[in-house]
Parts: C-alpha cells; sequence; structure tokens
C-alpha cells in the first residue's frame, strides 16, 4: 500500500510539474516588427543622442511569423530608419532628411531596402511542403493486385 501512495505522489507531482512547463512554453504566432542594421554610421557628433550612444542605419518591416523563425509573410515592406541598437528604439525620418543622410553617406538606398530570399519566400516553400507531405500521407494506397498464371 505504501508503493501505491509513492506512486501516486510521484505521478501527481510528474503532471503537476508537465502543466508549469507547458504553461510556460508557448509558442508565439503573429505579426512582429524586425529591425535589421544595414549600416554603421560614423561615430560623431552628428550621430550620438543625449545619452551618449550612437545611431545607426537600419530597415524596418513588419511580418506575420510562427515561432520568430518562420516568417511567412509580410504586412509592411521595409523602410529605413535611424536606429539605436543598446535602448532597441528607432526614430522615422522625413523622406528629404533621409535623402539628405544617403547623400552626405554616398549611400544608395537601394542596397539597403531588400529582404532576404528566406524572409521573403523561405517559410511559404516550407509550409507548401509540409501540407504536400500530409496531403501525400492521407492519399490512399492500393497494393497492385496479383494475379497467377498457369503455364
Amino acid at each position: 500500500m505504501i508503493c501505491l501512495k509513492h506512486f501516486v505522489l510521484a505521478f501527481t507531482i510528474m503532471i503537476g510539474a508537465s502543466n508549469l512547463v507547458l504553461a510556460k512554453a508557448r509558442i508565439p504566432i503573429g505579426e512582429r516588427s524586425v529591425l535589421n542594421t544595414v549600416h554603421d554610421l560614423p561615430d560623431t557628433d552628428d550621430f550620438k543622442l543625449d545619452n551618449g550612444n550612437y545611431l545607426d542605419l537600419a530597415t524596418l518591416h513588419k511580418e506575420f511569423n510562427f515561432a520568430y523563425i518562420l516568417p511567412l509573410y509580410i504586412t509592411q515592406e521595409p523602410k529605413l530608419v535611424i536606429y539605436d541598437e543598446k535602448t532597441e528604439s528607432y526614430f522615422d525620418l522625413p523622406e528629404s532628411k533621409l535623402k539628405e543622410l544617403l547623400l552626405t553617406q554616398k549611400l544608395n538606398q537601394k542596397d539597403f531596402i531588400g529582404l532576404p530570399f528566406y524572409t521573403r519566400y523561405g517559410a511559404k516553400l516550407i509550409v507548401i511542403l509540409f501540407v504536400a507531405f500530409l496531403t501525400w500521407g492521407l492519399l490512399p494506397y492500393q497494393k497492385p493486385k496479383v494475379t497467377s498464371t498457369i503455364v
């Protein structure tokens, strides 16, 4: 009888602990903003904030993704912003100021604005392959009928 009590106690603790782990291990699904630093601006007073951090040039886009690693589709195309990496904050610039900044730094906006292949299409291909394998597995399979012929 003592062994049964120990077993029930251990089983109850296991179930309780697994519920706590599963409650904290939620897979994030939804839209998120993604900032990628694309150019390190010079560390001069022109690009220095009041807190002593320096600004860089980054792209900002919004994507709908699964678990932060599968971007399913882009909800907002990328745009150039000024980014403080240490505080993870960004600032929008008016188009005229952005063009002036790019001219003074001798940069071309088209070089920075594109998205990598995986971000744009890669996850879609993975989802399509996954659905294709699921569909292939659900298709009925018939064994070929073997007929014997006597010669």
